[in-house]
């Protein structure tokens, strides 16, 4: 059961003209044992009002599969004088899982986790604010648009640092199958990029009802890390560019820039779920009961790997150009200054293909079948020039060659392609290279959101670093939210920690492209590792990788 009707009620309650929901006051403080580092931390959620699984969106089951959200003003189930509890977390949406990533490799099909009725978010908001009217951040989870909740992006550590100046929302959409399938059946009766129309319909209840928690709807930053940083950077090319989006900012970490497939590819994800649900129409895939469709998606999965449809690192489904609501790749929107003009904050980690890479590939012939695996329509100009850029024999196996490239060409180099883009337009960006913790993809994950200050990421460093690590945490969520309630990173230090100053990527009438570097050892300003030959032929090879 979704959500719990009450009469006695205790929590703050919040009216939205169309329900009332009742939250949770969270007021404890605990202390928490870090053994791997020797240390205690103070666990707190001091004073923040929270309120779980509020519908933004109808649930999307049956006829509404596959269909643009509709807004929950439109259902009128709800009762104006029964108050709904909003005191735990809801259920998460239906999960894929690549086939790279099943346990064992089993091809055995299994029904995924999550629900379909699953539209919701999250809103976390100062029981004490400093305004009526406060700043709002907007988290779009990340999974490589088949995985994530919202849970996993708790906002407490940043409404806590925050000091009463920020109001925290997370949103859930539709994943895999359910939110990226696409075909001509599909755009004639219904939506492709179900799932991006997803997040802009949870954006514009923002823009509806925020307020009435206290934040200001003129003040919104979204953000996401990994698909959730490549869902920033498709609601900022949506219809070629809005003038006025439901946002003022963005924050982008470690955008995943996974292939945008080519429509022949989608006839065949469309086609492999007709088949793996025994269909053979839209109307029986919307008529399915939940846990068989469910099931069916998942195995869709299995048998696009085996038939070689995506490779080692691919999520498989995800965004694609439709023509309206995704008009051109991301790199071709950028390029043309076909986006949403808003200040931009960047950043990507020191080793982004590290998790993505088959630690068994240790041969240059398995490494190109890989290739050949994930760019079908690469020519032989296409592998030798690669090899050029990537010589193996800077490399110390196979493995780091590939983690290397892989990771250039899905992350990053998008943050270049957006942070000189955004600059070109004379707007402000900044851009973090982070080279701490365990440098890997999401390694920024652990200090920004552990409520604890991080037990996970002292483990990340070393026993002995555990001081300079809460630093780090402290320094890393302050530039996130000055940048939030500011739109500079610079600007408040609500910890108190004392930070460098961050440039702006590019400064008017320079070519310097300056980027703030974090690694072991310190803070400083270097210039964007990411100008290079390699990043440019990525961006040259746009038009190949597209699967």
């Amino acid at each position: 059961m979704l959500a719990e009707l009450r009469l006695n009620t205790t929590g703050p309650i919040v009216d939205l003209g169309y329900a009332r929901y009742e939250g949770v006051h969270n007021e404890s403080v605990e202390y928490v044992t870090c053994p791997q580092a020797d240390i205690m931390f103070l666990k707190r959620r001091p004073s923040i009002n929270t309120w779980f699984g509020i519908r933004y969106a109808q649930p999307p089951t049956g006829e509404l599969r596959w269909r643009a959200p509709r807004d929950i003003e439109l259902n009128n189930s709800y009762s104006r004088t029964e108050t709904i509890s909003a005191s735990a977390q809801g259920p998460i949406c239906v999960q894929g899982t690549p086939q790279w990533r099943v346990a064992g490799n089993s091809m055995t099909p299994f029904r995924p986790i999550g629900t379909e009725d699953c539209l919701l978010l999250d809103v976390l908001a100062p029981a004490h604010p400093i305004s009526s009217s406060l700043p709002v951040m907007v988290q779009i989870h990340g999974g490589g648009y088949t995985q994530g909740n919202s849970e996993y992006y708790a906002g407490y550590s940043l409404v806590n640092q925050s000091r009463g100046a920020l109001v925290y929302v997370t949103i859930q959409y539709r994943l895999s199958a359910y939110g990226f399938l696409s075909s001509e059946e599909i755009k004639r009766s219904g939506t492709a990029n179900a799932g991006l129309l997803d997040q802009r319909a949870a954006l514009m209840w923002v823009q509806r009802h925020i307020s009435k928690f206290g934040g200001d709807p003129n003040k919104v930053t979204v953000y996401g890390g990994s698909a959730g940083g490549g869902s920033v950077t498709a609601q900022m090319i949506m219809y070629g560019g809005v003038s006025s989006p439901p946002f003022r900012a963005a924050v982008a970490e470690y955008p995943w820039w996974q292939s945008y497939s080519n429509d022949s590819l989608l006839e065949l994800q469309y086609s492999g779920l007709l088949s793996a649900a025994n269909c053979t129409s839209l109307t029986c895939l919307r008529s399915l009961p939940e846990d068989t469709l469910a099931t069916a998606s998942q195995t869709t999965y299995t048998n696009a790997y085996v038939s070689g449809l995506y490779g080692y690192g691919n999520f498989y489904y995800g965004p694609s150009v439709d023509g309206d609501i995704i008009r051109d790749l991301p790199s071709n929107e950028f390029k043309q200054g076909h986006f949403t003009k808003v200040p931009l904050l960047l950043d990507r980690d020191g080793y982004e293909g590290y998790a993505f890479t088959n630690k068994s590939e240790n041969i240059t012939a398995e490494e190109t079948a890989d290739l050949q695996t994930l760019f079908p329509f690469a020519q032989q100009s296409f592998f030798s020039r690669l090899y050029e850029l990537y010589p193996k024999e800077a490399f110390n196996s196979t493995f780091f060659q590939r983690q290397t490239w892989f990771g250039d060409f899905i992350i990053n180099c998008p943050t270049y392609y957006m942070a000189s883009a955004l600059s070109d337009w004379g707007l402000p960006v900044w851009k973090l290279i982070f080279n701490a913790g365990s440098q890997q993809h999401g390694a920024t994950h652990s200090i920004i959101f552990d409520i604890t200050y991080g037990c996970k990421s002292i483990i990340l460093i070393t026993k002995t670093s555990a001081g300079q690590n809460r630093t780090l945490a402290s320094i890393t969520k302050d530039w996130m939210l000055s940048f939030t309630t500011h739109l500079d990173p610079n600007a408040v230090a609500y910890s108190g920690v004392e930070k460098p100053y961050w440039p702006k990527y590019q400064a008017a009438g320079t070519s310097n492209f300056s980027v703030i570097d974090v690694n072991y050892t310190q803070i400083g300003v270097v210039g964007d590792f990411d100008v290079s030959a390699q990043c440019d032929f990525w961006h040259a090879m746009s038009y190949i990788v597209r699967n």
